[in-house]
């Protein structure tokens, strides 16, 4: 499933099929180039009608079109999975990047419907195709956390509270479909740079507490979180399931 030349991994999802929501730019575009540099069949999903509405380059994709908050396109997406082997749930933001309060009851329900409720959705309508499949190791589902799956940012509680909801999803439907031959695991992203973390990259007040807590002595790039999720998803991982594993740069472990 990989080899490792010098300092580089590379792995091989030839024919494998890859489902990433929200894979249009930041964190999900890095994450399907990086399957389809593996060799993957790799579909998108994106808010507008077309992938030629993007300014990104999304050739080599399937590209489908996906409020996350909608619960009837959830269903349609899913149900048109008939084979599926590996599935990233990565859609959603920050909705105080919109200008919105997550502490207005209604954002907040938003937030956790977007990021959890959506998330699961999602899981729940592709369980079939990836019981079917064929992927050494088995099929993967890898939810896309945060830090504050760990502890608490102030301005997005209901974020916040989906996030750390996904870690309690991800170790239920691990004990649950394992008997299915599928992998459930998290990668809890650190402070990575993308369209929604841009205001806090561009104003050092803000970047520059979490990078000075970070042991590697960096903020977080897309590519660092695409590693860790292809790595969760390949046959290597085959004994690691209901995991999340923290991709920071060493933030959580740093006083």
């Amino acid at each position: 499933m990989s080899d490792t030349v010098g300092n580089q991994v590379r792995f091989d999802f030839g024919a494998a099929q890859v489902l990433v929501t929200g894979g249009t730019s930041g964190i999900g575009a890095a994450i399907a180039a990086a399957y389809r540099d593996a060799g993957a069949h790799v579909t998108i999903t994106g808010t507008r009608a077309a992938a030629g509405d993007y300014d990104a380059d999304l050739h080599g994709y399937r590209y489908l079109q996906l409020d996350i908050e909608d619960a009837e396109q959830v269903a349609r997406v899913a149900a048109g999975q008939q084979r599926l082997d590996i599935l990233i749930n990565n859609a959603g933001l920050a909705l105080p990047s919109l200008g919105l309060d997550e502490y207005d009851p209604e954002v907040f329900a938003r937030a956790v419907n977007m990021h959890l409720v959506s998330a699961y959705r999602m899981a729940r309508g592709c369980r079939d195709a990836l019981a079917r499949s064929p992927l050494a190791g088995g099929a993967s589902v890898i939810g896309i956390a945060s830090m504050s799956s760990y502890f608490g940012i102030g301005i997005v509680p209901g974020y916040g509270a989906a996030k750390t909801g996904l870690l309690g999803l991800t170790r239920a439907l691990a004990v649950e479909w394992g008997k299915y031959n599928i992998r459930v695991n998290t990668v809890a992203a650190g402070l990575t740079e993308s369209r929604m973390t841009a205001s806090t990259f561009e104003n050092p007040a803000w970047s520059a507490p979490t990078l000075a807590r970070t042991p590697a002595g960096r903020l977080g790039v897309p590519q660092d979180i695409a590693g860790a999720v292809l790595f969760l998803s390949s046959s290597a991982a085959s004994w690691i399931t209901g995991q999340t594993l923290a991709v920071d740069g060493g933030y959580t472990v740093s006083g």
